[in-house]
């Protein structure tokens, strides 16, 4: 349990020879009012549940907690979700002292392309490798709970 600290970009160049893993994502919300979300997902082989609390004024930190559960606890929880699933691709890149997540979606979201580095306080260099484009952290439509209200492909 904590305070996540992560900054978010588009990707504008290749990346996926970069990766030294990728994994197949699957999530749906319980709730993803500003204040709270709660979501549940498949990550490969695992299931879990996160709740996220709302950003700080900069986007940039939020309350993080999350729990491993059954996949088979994941699949009935799916049922009741809020309409609307992410699937994605998490693409696990290093730059310098730091691994990017690098989120590819399907579906309505298809064509986007997201990368988050989390940081240990908002103060914190990273390095920028040259397949980042635009910084979007704060920016609520590129939250996966967003993108699931409002896909990329309706925008």
């Amino acid at each position: 349990m904590g305070q996540e600290t992560e900054r978010k970009f588009l990707v504008s160049g290749e990346f996926r020879h970069l990766a030294h893993k990728q994994t197949r994502i699957t999530q749906g919300y319980l709730c993803s009012v500003p204040e709270r979300t709660v979501r549940v997902r498949t990550k490969g082989e695992k299931g879990f549940i996160t709740i996220k609390g709302i950003g700080n004024a900069s986007g940039t930190s939020r309350y993080e907690w999350e729990k491993e559960i059954p996949v088979e606890e994941v699949t009935e929880l799916l049922k009741i979700c809020e309409p609307g699933v992410i699937d994605k691709t998490r693409y696990q890149v290093k730059a310098g002292p730091h691994t990017y997540e690098v989120d590819e979606f399907y579906g309505e979201n298809q064509g986007l392309i997201v990368a988050e580095v989390e940081l240990t306080n908002e103060n914190e260099q990273f390095e920028k490798p040259e397949w980042l484009g635009e910084e979007v952290t704060g920016d609520v439509k590129y939250y996966n709970s967003m993108l699931m209200k409002h896909p990329f492909t309706k925008w």
